[in-house]
């Protein structure tokens, strides 16, 4: 609470009690002045609002051994709260302490520097609770769900917005019905801070704790989060840009909350759920294709088209004897980027073993098998088996074929 408030605030009168009341009449008188003024009970009431405030403000001092004997030391040091300089002379016509606040603004050092060490306060971070400036309104955080379509060319989708008209469930302040929120204990409930650097330099901003509103929500709203806002039909439309991710959260700067005060708006963030798509991958800039080819496309070499996200099919070139596998690029067909361009499309080639063959076919595989006269595909893979020591690579040959009395063993597919 900053000096200004202690000298000319009676606490003790607001609350109704005497300076010398014991804390359980503080906490009784409290309650009850709460209970009548709290928002839940007089909703739309703005005098009571001020009120409850007042009473809040009022009882964090007074329930605080410490505070309020720095309160009452300052009371009593200039007057009791009714510290007024005389008119004329050296104050140059300070009537109140308005006045004299504002002249010393004026003057480099501020009335709270001089007395600072009083209420040590000196070289440390003050608040203050006199007129309230202007205030940022506060940030608001949204989640949209799109196609994975759309967060490759971009698209423009409707948000409901939150309306500056109070919840209807918490009256505006933010706490589940039967809770109070309680004064903030950082700013006291001015919802300002001031940082000192030194004794030299000060700024004033928004509390970091209670951002700006004075008070603090321990049981939050739940129908408003805590905000205090109801919701409204009103929407608006935020476009989503070309590539973006999973999870990325966008800023639109000045699309929260109002300010107060003729302060700035706060900012909107919109997280961005991709849906999954059934065929095509993502891979930073470049999307991932899977395309089936059959052995004799792979073997011999094929011309296939294969499609894309956004726009026609496209023509791709398998080589001959192309393994499973193997990724081919299609340039320009991937994710849009910031400069204009765009990243590739990346078609993995998969080849398609079939799982029932005719006689016909199975003739012509063995004939296949006999002109090509392959060599063995897995000699180097127990040759370099055999290198590291492994026992079962020692039977390899004879064993091979099924020939040679060697053991047959039956494989399943992993699954």
């Amino acid at each position: 609470m900053s000096t200004k408030d202690w000298l000319e605030k009676d606490y003790y009168k607001i609350l109704g009690v005497s300076s010398n009341a014991k804390p359980e009449e503080i906490k009784k008188a409290y309650r009850k002045l709460a209970r009548e003024n709290h928002p839940d009970a007089n909703p739309g009431n703005a005098e009571a609002e001020r009120r409850f405030k007042e009473v809040s403000e009022a009882n964090d001092v007074l329930s605080d051994a410490e505070k309020r004997k720095e309160y009452d030391d300052a009371r009593k040091m200039f007057g009791g709260g009714g510290f007024r300089f005389p008119r004329g002379g050296n104050t140059a016509g300070a009537s109140s302490m308005d006045d004299l606040f504002r002249n010393a603004s004026g003057g480099g050092d501020s009335f709270s520097d001089i007395f600072g060490g009083l209420f040590n306060s000196g070289g440390r971070t003050r608040t203050t609770s006199s007129t309230r400036g202007p205030r940022r309104g506060s940030d608001i955080e949204g989640e949209v769900t799109i196609d994975f379509v759309d967060s490759v060319i971009g698209v423009t989708v409707p948000i409901q917005m939150i309306s500056d008209a109070a919840c209807s469930a918490c009256h505006g302040t933010g706490a589940k019905a039967g809770t109070v929120p309680r004064v903030c204990p950082t700013c006291q409930g001015s919802g300002m801070q001031t940082s000192t650097s030194g004794g030299v330099f000060a700024v004033t901003e928004p509390c970091v704790d209670c951002r700006g509103r004075g008070m603090i929500v321990d049981d939050p709203c739940p129908v408003c989060n805590g905000s205090g806002r109801g919701r409204s039909t009103r929407s608006m439309q935020v476009r989503i840009p070309a590539g973006v991710t999973d999870g990325q959260r966008i800023r639109l700067k000045g699309k929260g909350g109002a300010g107060e005060n003729g302060g700035a708006p706060g900012d909107l963030y919109v997280v961005v759920h991709v849906s999954p798509h059934p065929v095509f991958g993502r891979k930073a800039d470049n999307l991932t294709l899977t395309v089936p080819v059959t052995f004799s496309e792979a073997a011999l070499g094929a011309e296939i088209e294969v499609p894309t996200l956004d726009g026609p099919a496209v023509r791709i070139k398998i080589a001959p004897g192309t393994p499973n596998g193997r990724t081919l690029r299609v340039r320009g067909k991937g994710v849009a980027r910031r400069d204009g361009s765009r990243g590739d499309l990346l078609v993995t080639v998969e080849v398609v073993v079939p799982e029932q063959l005719s006689d016909q076919a199975r003739e012509a595989l063995d004939s296949f098998a006999a002109a090509a006269g392959m060599a063995d595909p897995r000699k180097a893979l127990f040759a370099k088996a055999r290198s590291a020591g492994s026992p079962g690579a020692a039977s390899y040959g004879a064993a091979s074929h099924g020939a040679g009395g060697g053991h047959a063993a039956s494989g399943s597919a992993a699954r």
